[in-house]
């Protein structure tokens, strides 16, 4: 616990968790069943993020011996995160998109605003709860890099079954088991290249997937 501690940490995590919750922020303002105000949200959004990015910042490196950002990912990772993500955008696209935005269309972009909101909030958050926090503080419990990606695809997929529990619809059976095989393997990519290019590959491959709805934006 001593790392999260450390002025340097606790200066970045602060930085980067401000960062996290002003990309937040359009997601926010255009949340219109929000039952608290933006500026509330924003505040549980930067302090929560605050210990979600200590974890990052604090045991990433010291445990996984990769750094948290690099510009210069390595190569074969960097093909295989353009590849995922071009695969991901065109499953999701023409197999899960169609039955989930008959019972969440909120998820879905109806203009370049809406999209962009959309973007910022999964990377600047979404990604930081579901991969980055968790598997850190996992990898700094088990010191076993496969054991805290194995309980970090497991958190993954219990938020994405809750999720779909809260749906006015039940999906199809046959399709949830799909989903949820779908989240098992993309969470197993993004901690892939998160060890391999840090946050910015994740994000370069979850950006290509968000791509999906531009062509229906543009058409």
């Amino acid at each position: 616990m001593r790392a999260l501690a450390q002025p340097e940490v606790l200066r970045n995590a602060a930085i980067a968790a401000a960062v996290s919750a002003l990309a937040c922020f359009p997601r926010l303002q255009s949340w219109e069943t929000r039952r608290y105000p933006v500026w509330y949200l924003e505040a549980i959004l930067f302090l929560g993020g605050i210990v979600l990015w200590g974890f990052v910042f604090g045991w990433h490196a010291k445990y996984s011996g990769r750094p948290v950002f690099t510009f210069r990912p390595e190569r074969t990772a960097f093909v295989i995160a353009t590849v995922a993500g071009v695969a991901g955008a065109l499953v999701q696209q023409f197999y899960l998109d169609p039955v989930l935005k008959a019972r969440t269309p909120e998820d879905f972009p109806t203009d370049l605003g809406q999209w962009l909101a959309i973007v910022l909030f999964s990377l600047s958050f979404a990604d930081l709860f579901i991969v980055f926090a968790p598997f850190d503080w996992l990898l700094r419990l088990s010191r076993s890099t496969k054991v805290a990606a194995i309980l970090t695809i497991t958190f993954s997929l219990f938020v994405l079954w809750m999720k779909q529990q809260t749906l006015p619809k039940a999906l199809p059976g046959t399709f949830l088991v799909m989903l949820l095989c779908g989240r098992g393997v993309a969470g197993l990519l993004s901690l892939y290249f998160y060890l391999r290019g840090g946050v910015l590959l994740v994000w370069w491959c979850h950006l290509l997937v968000q791509s999906r709805h531009l062509w229906h934006l543009h058409g």
